[in-house]
């Protein structure tokens, strides 16, 4: 759906109405053009309805921003609100927004505090944060009841952030003549209400948020307004070791336990390892593919903390040549440093929290995802940093490790969500507790763990693409002729033409798998030997990886239901830790399988 015209009705002069003399003299404001589709059928139910309180879910990148701000201008414009106040998750944004409002006729000044008095004579509002909001709910509601105020709400989801942070945004509040709240992620992963949200039973004994309006990611990625994102899932061989003083190997994406996963997932990310280097040269030579087409590109490395972002970073300097942009914490040098890098040609930035959510960065089209942080929520805002798109056929491509609920949510990327009000299971909890790496610094010991085991080595190797709730390709090193395929996808494609690509270089890799004569029948066996004891485990176990691949996309059985199988028979440890011998087995025994048609579906 293509954008349409909305001017906004004019408005004698403010000051006529006796109104407070330092607004400035203006006969209407904020005249609006060009609305997205969704933006003006929203903005229609708004007038229709004339609530005090309306809940917008837009997909991160379909133009909350924009909406909400021709909300502000018709209430101004109608003399229904006289004064606004956007509330905001960080200090960056409250800058981003006194930007877009200026553009379009809204002075908003963003240094403004809760007790901070009257807003300059160039100012119709203030923004503020949510923690400033609650320094001083009392003073931030008095000024709120001074006027017709309208509040606006970005990612409201933050005002449950913390008991008292709800609790002070609903006194400050509660005496607002309209509030509008945004979101484009609904859900947390706790259970704290969402003040001025509206809960509705779902039959299934659970109290859900209910929006006023919705726009999905389906919705705008079928109207050309998001970009498609490609995941590119990477698994790989970790080795580390407990405090016990025991030694563990496991292989990401097999199945293991909570906390082994947890273990397998930081062995992964430590900068020491093999497994983040590959990944991020990796990611910039899909940075470099897309570039042909997109110049301006650029990239950007969630870490988990701020040792391993300073590492990373060193890691793509020597990559690249170029140094990357450094984000380390919500500070206003970190703001100029986004602004900075959003405005320039760079290549790449890493960022611990500050571009988890909200940041308008539009020219982000490749990501990793190197954070132990594993809710939907922050996984959802993450992505959501990638998904502007600015012209037809731009794409996203996102790395991940291969791990469960990562490639979960991954695969459900156009479901949406709301909040729920009941304790979710142990499972959907954060892997390493969501609400410690909201509140605590970055480089807080999140669970502990980083003193409870050592980790010792990693190995990367290409899993799969995940796109449109499908998956693509065949198991293979990182650094392989086969990963080269994937990365090299041109960066210009419609969601047809991505999946079309997908499907052809699938079928290719399948049809060489099939080929592959089995062991001993063309190998040099003599030259074979001649390799170290780990080149030769590691080509077992990119054989036995593919091969499995394979199985999976001729059964659609999942990889660890095939690897457990081929345990069973065989016996002997996970494949991570399996010796010659077993590997060979397993490899003889899925061939046989594939041969015979025999084996487990």
């Amino acid at each position: 759906m293509g954008p349409v015209s909305a001017r906004l009705p004019e408005a004698p002069d403010l000051r006529s109405r006796g109104l407070s003399p330092a607004y400035p003299d203006r006969a209407a404001w904020g005249t609006v053009k060009n609305l997205r589709a969704w933006q003006a059928a929203a903005l229609q139910q708004y007038r229709e309805e004339e609530p005090r309180d309306f809940l917008t879910v837009a997909t991160p990148g379909a133009g909350k921003t924009s909406f909400a701000l021709t909300v502000a201008a018709d209430l101004l414009n109608r003399r229904i609100v006289d004064r606004i106040i956007i509330i905001t998750p960080t200090e960056h944004l409250k800058t981003q927004w006194a930007g877009a409002a200026d553009r379009v006729g809204l002075p908003i000044d963003p240094e403004g505090t809760a007790k901070g008095g009257a807003a300059g004579k160039h100012y119709v509002g203030t923004a503020l944060t949510y923690a400033g909001a609650a320094v001083n709910p009392n003073a931030l509601r008095i000024r709120i009841e001074h006027h017709n105020t309208l509040v606006i709400f970005d990612e409201i989801h933050h005002a449950g952030d913390a008991l008292s942070w709800g609790e002070a945004v609903r006194e400050a509040c509660e005496p607002a003549r309209r509030r509008l709240a945004l979101t484009g992620t609904p859900f947390r992963s706790d259970t704290n209400p969402i003040p001025f949200v509206t809960y509705e039973p779902d039959g299934e004994g659970t109290m859900r948020s209910h929006a006023d309006y919705s726009y999905g990611y389906a919705e705008a990625l079928a109207d050309g307004i998001v970009r498609p994102v490609l995941f590119m899932a990477y698994s790989g061989d970790m080795h580390w070791r407990t405090n016990a003083g025991d030694e563990v190997s496991a292989r990401l994406g097999e199945p293991m336990t909570k906390d082994m996963i947890s273990q397998a997932l930081r062995t992964a990310l430590d900068p020491s390892g093999a497994w983040i280097p590959a990944v991020l040269r990796a990611a910039d030579t899909r940075l470099t593919e897309v570039r042909q087409t997109v110049p301006d590109a650029g990239a950007l490395v969630i870490a988990n903390d701020q040792t391993s972002a300073r590492a990373y970073a060193r890691m793509l300097h020597n990559i690249t040549g170029e140094k990357p942009t450094v984000v380390l914490s919500d500070e206003p040098k970190s703001g100029a440093r986004i602004t900075e890098f959003s405005e320039s040609n760079d290549r790449w930035m890493v960022a611990v929290r500050m571009v988890s959510e909200g940041v308008d960065v539009p020219r982000l089209s490749v990501g990793v995802y190197a954070t132990m942080t594993a809710t939907p929520l922050f996984f959802a805002q993450a992505i959501g940093r990638f998904v502007r798109a600015r012209s037809r056929g731009e794409t996203a491509t996102v790395f991940v490790p291969s791990v469960p609920r990562l490639l979960t949510f991954a695969s459900e990327l156009e479901v949406q969500r709301d909040h729920a009000l009941k304790r979710r299971s142990e499972d959907e909890t954060n892997l390493l507790a969501e609400a410690l790496m909201e509140r605590n610094s970055p480089d807080a010991d999140l669970d502990g763990e980083k003193h409870q085991y050592q980790a010792l080595g990693s190995e990367a190797d290409f899993e799969k693409v995940l796109f449109d709730g499908g998956e693509f390709g065949l198991t293979t090193m990182a650094g392989s002729a086969e990963e080269q395929e994937y990365l090299g996808l041109p960066g210009l494609l419609d969601p047809t033409q991505v999946k079309d690509l997908l499907q052809r270089r699938q079928a290719d890799q399948l049809a060489r798998s099939e080929a592959q004569p089995a062991r001993g029948m063309a190998d040099d066996a003599g030259q074979e030997r001649k390799q170290a004891t780990h080149q030769r485990l590691r080509a077992l176990r990119k054989e036995l990886n593919s091969l499995v691949s394979a199985w999976n996309h001729r059964t659609d059985l999942p990889h660890g239901v095939i690897h457990n199988k081929l345990v069973s028979v065989t016996g002997g440890p996970p494949s991570a830790a399996a010796d010659e011998e077993t590997l060979e087995k397993r490899i003889e025994l899925i061939r046989q399988w594939a041969i015979s048609g025999s084996g487990p579906r």
